[in-house]
């Protein structure tokens, strides 16, 4: 390998150190500055959206309005419930404004200890971090607010009281001057609901109202990751395009001439969808494909509290006619099989684009779903992540043979470009010209020597991407003590790996990265031997920094998910043993071993 292709090397794993110091060391040094969750009162005040502009009401906007229904937590509470009884779901609705607000995805538990409980997802007002989602109505015209249900209405159930896939429930409410409204709530055997919305109009005169659906969230979740591989958030497609707000980004909201201070607009003609989305939960709230809606999103700063609304078009009712809108719930796990069936089946525009695929979407996409088949064969995660790398270098192998050619060519050549040396002294430009004139002479490409390195950096960190955001690796295990694939290696060398008792570092911590694990160790031998196919750099500089950068590399990457680990450690394997092969094929017998003794050899005589 000549200096100009160690350079490319070098500064190439230089690049990977830097990124690498960033993900462990940066969420440490520069936390997100989250406020602390304040504890709910009796006293929280949440808000209905406010009402469509009013064609009768000159003047009067949607933001002008902040009449709200004053909900106490302990009503919310005390308040009637239906239960929800699914196959994957369990939990209730509450009749007080009848909002799907306690939800348990029963498939996925908290931690991988026995016993563990259900991920909660959903939660109602008085409990921590409560997080719901509203549907109703909002005044247009001459109605006001005390003429449609709102957050604090108490509904009635008409007929079943339990909602499961097979049984829907169905909601009613008369606000005694005419108006008759119902909600038929349904279920599906995953995480979709369905949520229609009827108003019937016996006044006498034609009335004006809004159907809407609303995400609400108080405080920013505890379990955030806090980290930009990943987005938490809001996230909204308009039918163009989508666009993500974290926490962050939703707090500094400008104003809308409509809905006021603290609010994003935007009017969506089709396929549109609005919700929150968590590493690996979310709830997203999906009008009819071809309805036209108002996509709000909204923070109040005084409570606290995060809003994403999907209002759909202000109707009229004529009196005796009834007038039916249908909204469909997304909540629970971003399963990419379910999420792509409703996609597929359903129709809802580009919904697997929820789960956060990056920048590298056209890698990280076709990779997921050639180790979600792979497992669907092998039956798990660790094993299917080894064929995946199998697989890739298969694909890259061409390149790579091309590659390791060029480089034992290269060392052929070592002899005559050290004449070259000798030769033009230091006269650079010189030895330059002789350099490309021996090239050109022996067909022989330096460059073609970097090509599979740079194309491992995206495909390294899509494979990063996929194992970090996909909730198929959450609490998979592989082998023995590696029992969650998204996790870091569970073992540590501070314990001589479970041989004594005392505790050790918390992932997450600053000093977890000296608890090495089996697997970060594995790492960083498979790439020191890597290294030893060929001699140390003459440079004393290049030879330094090559001979610790194993060592260097396996403490950042020990911190990271063993799922990614496993693919690196499987890497460096394959990609030693087809080195080693393709340069004895081409008369070119690697000297590991004398390569190891002469670094200890050298180490010595300093």
């Amino acid at each position: 390998m000549d200096e100009q292709n160690r350079n490319l090397i070098l500064a190439t794993a230089l690049s990977f150190l830097v990124i690498l110091v960033w993900f462990m060391v940066g969420p440490i040094l520069f936390p997100n500055a989250f406020p602390e969750e304040q504890p709910v009162d009796a006293t929280v005040v949440e808000t209905v959206i406010p009402a469509a502009p009013s064609a009768t009401q000159p003047g009067a906007t949607a933001g002008s309005a902040e009449a709200g229904a004053i909900t106490p937590a302990t009503e919310v509470a005390d308040a009637p419930r239906i239960a929800i009884d699914t196959p994957r779901l369990s939990g209730s609705i509450s009749l007080a404004g009848g909002r799907i607000d306690d939800l348990n995805l029963l498939d996925y538990f908290e931690t991988i200890e026995p016993g563990s409980p259900a991920v909660n997802f959903l939660s109602p007002v008085g409990k921590p971090e409560a997080y719901y989602a509203l549907f109703g109505w909002a005044p247009g015209g001459s109605l006001g607010y005390d003429d449609v249900p709102n957050t604090e209405t108490l509904w009635s159930v008409e007929g079943n009281a339990t909602l499961t896939p097979q049984s829907p429930v169905k909601l009613v409410w008369d606000n005694g001057k005419g108006l008759t409204f119902r909600r038929t709530m349904s279920v599906d055997e995953d995480f979709l609901f369905t949520v229609s919305q009827a108003v019937e109009n016996n006044t006498g005169a034609a009335v004006r109202l809004a159907p809407y659906s609303e995400l609400v969230r108080h405080g920013e979740p505890s379990d955030l990751m806090g980290f930009f591989v990943i987005h938490e958030g809001a996230i909204r497609q308009d039918g163009t395009e989508m666009n993500e707000f974290s926490y962050g980004d939703m707090e500094d909201l400008g104003s809308d001439p409509v809905w006021g201070r603290d609010a994003e607009v935007v009017e969506v003609e089709e396929n549109g969808w609005i919700g929150f989305t968590d590493h690996y939960w979310m709830a997203m709230l999906i009008p009819a494909a071809n309805e036209a809606f108002t996509s709000v999103l909204k923070y109040n700063e005084a409570q606290n509290i995060f809003r994403t609304i999907a209002r759909l078009e202000t109707v009229e009712v004529q009196s005796g006619a009834t007038v039916e809108t249908q909204t469909s719930l997304f909540a629970g796990a971003k399963e990419w099989e379910t999420i792509r069936h409703y996609e597929n089946d359903l129709g809802i525009f580009r919904f697997v684009d929820t789960i956060d695929w990056g920048w590298f979407f056209f890698l990280t996409k076709p990779i997921f779903a050639v180790l979600h088949w792979l497992n669907g064969i092998i039956g798990n995660m660790g094993w299917s992540i080894i064929a995946l790398t199998l697989i890739i270098k298969a694909i890259v192998f061409p390149l790579a043979y091309k590659s390791y050619v060029s480089m034992a060519r290269m060392k052929e050549l070592q002899p005559e470009m050290e004449k070259l040396k000798e030769q033009a002294g230091e006269d650079r430009q010189k030895m330059q010209q002789g350099m490309m004139e021996l090239y050109k002479k022996n067909k022989v490409n330096p460059a073609s020597g970097c090509l599979p390195i740079l194309l491992q950096i995206p495909i390294f960190f899509s494979l990063y991407k996929v194992i970090f955001v996909t909730l198929e690796l959450r609490h998979a295990a592989w082998i023995g003590w590696i029992n969650d694939l998204s996790a870091p290696d569970p073992s540590s060398i501070l314990n001589l790996f479970g041989l004594f008792s005392w505790g050790t570092p918390e992932p997450g911590s600053l000093f977890f990265i000296f608890s090495l694990g089996i697997l970060p160790i594995l790492l960083g031998i498979s790439m020191w031997l890597q290294q030893k196919l060929n001699p140390a750099p003459t440079d004393q500089t290049q030879a330094m920094i090559f001979a610790w950068m194993p060592w260097v590399f396996m403490f950042m990457l020990g911190g990271f998910a063993s799922g990614l680990v496993l693919y690196w450690i499987a890497n460096n394997t394959i990609t030693f043993i087809q080195q080693y092969t393709i340069m004895r094929l081409h008369g070119h017998n690697p000297d590991v071993f004398g390569n190891i003794k002469k670094s200890i050899n050298r180490k010595k005589d300093k």
